[in-house]
This record gives structure tokens, sequence and C-alpha cells, in this order.
């Protein structure tokens, strides 16, 4: 079955939680002194990883809340005031600053082929949020056929996200300070209204409302 809305409504969940434009700029200041090329092949296997990586909870992670006793309900609440709290953070500017400590943490401590393993697939792009985005977005799509149809859609943001990075500089330059600014507020508006909904499926689906 295909499902126009659920595929887009799955896909701005990803895309706003993934937030590409955000991660740009914290691409730059991790490959700072590589060439073009080194880049290139950071965002391609980062972009590779993180896919690999929410693939494998948006395949499994019912299975797994399973194993551990944990409803889909109790685990959309959950997920849901786990997003809440990163728009909260894009909306007031604090998930930025602490990303980019992180980036500045992992440089430090490793080596700088090993950037695109830690901390740029882990836990920039496949992080907490987006791990819990895609096993909310898992329960949605029950059926092999829509399985596939997630996939597409995980494997399509992670396509943006990659272009994105590729393109980091120009659209750090484009952008600015002030458009990186607006266009974080408003992508945490979106996804703390995606949270909220989440919120209100997991009350209904607990309660069975």
């Amino acid at each position: 079955m295909f499902d126009i809305d659920l595929l887009i409504n799955a896909l701005t969940t990803l895309l706003v939680t993934l937030d590409p434009p955000g991660l740009a700029p914290i691409f730059l200041s991790l490959t700072v002194g590589l060439s073009r090329d080194q880049r290139f092949q950071v965002a391609t296997r980062g972009s590779l990883i993180a896919f690999f990586i929410l693939a494998t909870f948006a395949l499994f992670g019912d299975g797994i809340l399973g194993l551990l006793g944990i409803s889909i309900g109790a685990f959309r609440i959950a997920g849901g005031l786990l997003l809440f709290w990163i728009a909260f953070e894009m909306i007031f500017e604090r998930r930025q600053e602490r990303k980019e400590k992180t980036g500045e943490t992992a440089v430090t401590k490793d080596h700088i082929h090993n950037i695109a393993v830690f901390p740029l697939a882990l836990p920039l792009i496949a992080g907490p949020g987006a791990i819990s985005a895609t096993i909310l977005l898992g329960s949605s799509f029950p059926s092999v056929v829509e399985r596939v149809q997630l996939l597409t859609v995980i494997a399509a943001s992670m396509a943006l996200l990659f272009l994105a990075l590729v393109i980091a500089e120009r659209v750090d330059r484009f952008l600015g300070v002030t458009g990186r600014a607006i266009l974080t507020r408003l992508l945490g508006v979106i996804l703390a209204a995606l949270a909220v909904q989440f919120v209100i499926d997991g009350v209904r689906s607990a309660f069975r409302i």
C-alpha cells in the first residue's frame, strides 16, 4: 500500500531530526585541513554507516522493543518527548552548541581517518533522536512492502544529508549566521509539532483510546 501522506511525514521527520543545514558547518569544523577529495570520502563513509545504523533500527527496532517488554505506545511517548527536547534545543540554539562540543572533543581524541565513524556517523548523524524517530516510524510501516518504502525514505534523507555535506562550504556561506539561526528555529518548531503528535499517538495506543 502506498500512503503518500505517511511517506511525506516520515521524510519530514527524518530530515528535521537529521538537520542537514545545521550539520554542514560542524562537518566543516571536523574536516579542517582536509582536501576536497578527503572531505568527500569522509562524507560518503559517514553517510553510508549512518544509513545502515538507521536501516537496522527501522527493520528490527520494534523486535528489540518486544524482547525488552516495551510497548510501541510507551516508546512513542518516550521518543516523542525526546524529539520534543531536541526541538526545544534547536529553537533556543542549544543543540548546535552541543554538537560543536562533541565534534571538537572527537577531533582531539581520535585519528582523523576515523572521524567518519565517530563523531560523524555516530552520534552526529545517527544520534539518539534519529534512532528514536526511525523506530517510531518503523511502527507505522508494519508490512514488508511498507518497510521497503521506509528504507527508501531513509536512503533519500541520507542522500540529501550527503549532498549538504558535500556542498557544506557553499551552504554555510549562503545561509550565514542569521540564515542558520532562522532555519534551525523553523525546523525546531516543525519537529516539536511532530513530537507532540508522536506523544498523542502513543497515549492513544497505550490506553487504547
